[in-house]
């Protein structure tokens, strides 16, 4: 069986991804990539790399002949920018992975709150599977309209979630969250942030306290701890390209030991995607696949855990696990398409 597929949002960093990636998929046909600045070019001029792989002219985004060529559509839109297009989409029979956070939050109001404007489908918020593939597989298999995860949740909530099943974690006491990311987090468009001469040889907090992926971290512990928690949510640009390195200062609610913790990561056992580290995890093994580098450790009180995870916060953290939740969605082999080695050095 041969799934055709459409991109739309293609030249952005996620969409590139998705077009590497999909490029090695064996049951896989790209019929169509979307660009509202660069439609009427071949696709390789905007993504050179990609030459000798795809013969695709680029289009602007029309849902409805979209709908026509392709089973499946990745949106690789910016936020606030998917809500109609998925309504279309799935009223016309297509599945749906969405790489924005416009089905993330479960919450109309919070979404309004967090992206200052209303949500123009909320009846799709209870339709659409938050996609973090190792925690709500099940569901995803079933599903029409996947909200792919932010790629710092990502990193965050596949460190907690063992912890989170095992009911070890102290809910009187905040979880903090430390994240160091690559410069391609803040997207392809030009910035005075992400400019070259501002993030060379420096390394800086953003964003501190009012992270927009907070209340999705939020969401999903107390989803899946069944009970109130709240987490402090640091994040920090790296001058790196990609990837993001998370620290976890996680409380207990008695003394573990390192064999004690090891045991309760040992849920991830057979997890393709997810490997396990007896020391810190690093950027350089991850880049460009879709691994979940684990490292945890105790503590000498032994009420406090450290937790650390590396994941490509273009793969892993989103275009990655957008395939392996199509994967799933389909019945195929979770690792098809992104089983190549990650970029070295």
């Amino acid at each position: 069986m041969t799934l055709k597929v459409a991109i739309a949002g293609a030249t952005g960093y996620t969409g590139g991804e998705l077009l590497r990636l999909l490029s090695q998929h064996p049951h896989v046909e790209v019929v169509s990539a979307t660009s509202e600045q660069s439609a009427g070019e071949p696709l390789v001029h905007r993504l050179p790399s990609l030459k000798g792989y795809y013969d695709l002219t680029l289009e602007s985004f029309d849902p409805k002949k979209i709908a026509e060529k392709a089973d499946l559509v990745f949106l690789a839109l910016s936020h606030t920018k998917a809500m109609e297009p998925a309504r279309q989409l799935i009223d016309l029979g297509k599945r749906v992975i969405d790489l924005s956070a416009d089905f993330r939050l479960r919450s109309a109001p919070l979404y309004e709150r967090w992206y200052q404007l209303p949500h123009s489908r909320p009846e799709l918020l209870k339709e659409a599977v938050y996609g973090l593939t190792e925690v709500y597989r099940s569901e995803i298999a079933k599903s029409h309209l996947i909200a792919n995860p932010g790629c710092y949740p990502t990193g965050a909530l596949l460190l907690l979630y063992p912890f989170l099943k095992a009911g070890c974690i102290d809910p009187s006491r905040e979880i903090i969250i430390d994240s160091k990311s690559g410069i391609s987090g803040a997207g392809r468009t030009p910035s005075a942030k992400a400019h070259f001469t501002e993030v060379n040889e420096g390394m800086a907090a953003y964003n501190v306290g009012v992270h927009r992926h907070l209340p999705e971290i939020e969401q999903e512990i107390r989803r899946i701890g069944q009970q109130k928690m709240t987490a402090l949510f640091t994040p920090y640009l790296l001058p790196v390209n990609r990837g993001i390195l998370t620290t976890i200062y996680l409380p207990l609610n008695e003394k573990f030991t390192q064999k004690k913790i090891d045991s309760v990561l040992d849920l991830y056992r057979g997890e393709p995607f997810i490997r396990r580290f007896d020391g810190a995890p690093n950027l350089s093994q991850i880049r460009g696949s879709n691994f979940c580098d684990i490292g945890a450790f105790a503590t000498p009180s032994g009420r406090t855990a450290i937790l650390m995870s590396a994941i490509d916060n273009l793969v892993k953290g989103a275009s990655g696990q957008a395939i392996q939740n199509m994967n799933v969605m389909m019945g195929w082999d979770e690792r098809l398409g992104l089983m190549s080695p990650g970029i070295f050095p």
